[in-house]
């Protein structure tokens, strides 16, 4: 059984800093890919960022690079999002996941294992 749990979500003002975390646990060793992905209310389900869990490689979406960096602890199979620069668009709910596929992909489709997710709310 695998679970996903977040934390780290709450509400700043535009500007501000936000840190996320998702404990992994259960059987995750078979999953290549780990990843953040957010859903405004009235829209779909965007990728932010995914980390490849052993080769390390990142993907961002445009509309976060440069203020947003995915980490992860494998030691304690924990993974991050650091949040800089926070603007009122980047307000949804933000989920981890993982995929057993082969190539790093901001598709949500390709995700088989969500966490329940943690609200990031930004102010302006």
């Amino acid at each position: 059984q695998v679970q996903l749990m977040e934390s780290g979500g709450g509400s700043v003002q535009a500007g501000g800093s936000l840190r996320l975390s998702c404990a992994a646990s259960g059987y995750t060793s078979r999953f290549g890919f780990m990843g953040w992905f957010r859903q405004a209310p009235g829209k779909e389900r965007e990728g932010v960022s995914v980390i490849g869990r052993s080769s390390g490689r990142t993907v961002y979406a445009d509309s976060v690079k440069g203020r947003f960096t995915i980490s992860r602890d494998s030691a304690n199979d924990t993974l991050y999002l650091q949040m800089n620069s926070l603007k009122p668009e980047d307000t949804a709910m933000y989920y981890c996941a993982l995929d057993p596929g082969s190539a790093l992909s901001l598709s949500p489709s390709r995700y088989n294992y969500w966490g329940q997710g943690t609200q990031v709310t930004v102010s302006s």
